[in-house]
């Protein structure tokens, strides 16, 4: 039997916690991941997982023999890895998640460039604000937000992008100009609650090097900042947006933007801007492709933006 192939099904199905996301991580099916676990069980002689139609375990065996082998398994990735990557032909598939905003404005623009560097590649790009999990889910690289980094995680900050607070000139006209951000708790405020913890997304503003959270009156909340953007722009308040979202709006004048330096007196604060990381569950994950794709998102973004 070919024992390697089937200590690769039982590893990923251990990650993925199923054999069928093993089978999705390995382009296989899963009657054929399940068939290399079991022939592996039956070469070593001892069940290594408990299955039924709705759960799977490890067993005591299973547990140790995981501990033993998993190395080895993610050792052979990045050897297969950097054999391609000495060929300059990445290839296979590369699942991306991001944040819904980034990836509908910024990443879904940027990477069919990317596919005709790299034609061999199959890629897959998830675009949510809920929590990501990279085992489950197969996922390569996630792009996030300061606020959704999870403990653990390897990230390097790929961009900060300028916040913008904006209203629609029908709600200035109505309700008047904020000019400091205490003015903000006279105002209808749109806020955005983060999916990962259903916290509100609060509004930062720098001072003399410290950091202060500006009180809002919050009068309409969603989990889509493409809604909150929609809200804005139909008269609904004061909303805080990443500068790849408002642009658009306030090149059209359906959107002002509020805070500029010739209308503030008395008020010398920035506005925090917005941290993107590219995130990997751990070194292993820093494959060439992931590694290619960082890169290249790093020359391809607005120099402005580029962390350093």
């Amino acid at each position: 039997m070919d024992t390697l192939r089937g200590i690769e099904c039982f590893v990923k199905a251990v990650e993925g916690g199923s054999i069928a996301a093993a089978a999705r991580r390995l382009g296989i099916s899963a009657a054929a991941t399940s068939q290399n676990v079991a022939r592996l069980e039956a070469y070593l002689g001892v069940r290594l997982l408990t299955r039924t139609t709705r759960s799977m375990a490890l067993t005591d065996a299973g547990r140790v023999y995981y501990d033993k082998v998993a190395q080895l398994v993610h050792e052979l990735e990045l050897a297969r890895a950097a054999v391609t990557d000495v060929h300059q032909e990445l290839q296979g598939r590369l699942c991306i998640a991001s944040t819904a905003a980034f990836g509908r404005h910024v990443l879904a623009p940027l990477i069919p460039a990317f596919r005709e560097r790299y034609p061999r590649l199959e890629l897959e790009l998830s675009t949510t604000d809920r929590r990501v999990d990279h085992v489950q889910e197969s996922v390569d690289v996630s792009i996030r937000i300061k606020q959704q980094l999870d403990e653990g995680m390897v990230a390097r900050k790929i961009a900060t992008v300028p916040s913008i607070f904006c209203a629609s000139p029908a709600y200035i006209a109505r309700a008047g100009r904020p000019t400091t951000p205490a003015d903000l708790r006279e105002h209808d405020c749109l806020v955005f609650r983060l999916p990962v913890d259903g916290r509100f997304l609060r509004w930062g503003f720098i001072e003399n090097g410290l950091r202060f959270e500006a009180e809002v009156r919050a009068t309409m909340i969603s989990d889509d900042i493409d809604v909150l953007a929609g809200l804005a722009a139909a008269g609904g308040g004061v909303t805080r947006l990443a500068a790849f979202v408002a642009n658009d709006y306030l090149r059209r004048g359906e959107l002002v933007e509020l805070f500029t330096c010739d209308e503030c007196t008395g008020f010398d604060a920035e506005i925090e801007p917005l941290d993107i990381y590219a995130c990997v569950r751990d070194r292993h994950q820093l494959t060439p492709k992931v590694r290619a794709f960082i890169e290249y998102l790093h020359q391809a973004l607005p120099a402005e933006w580029r962390a350093v």
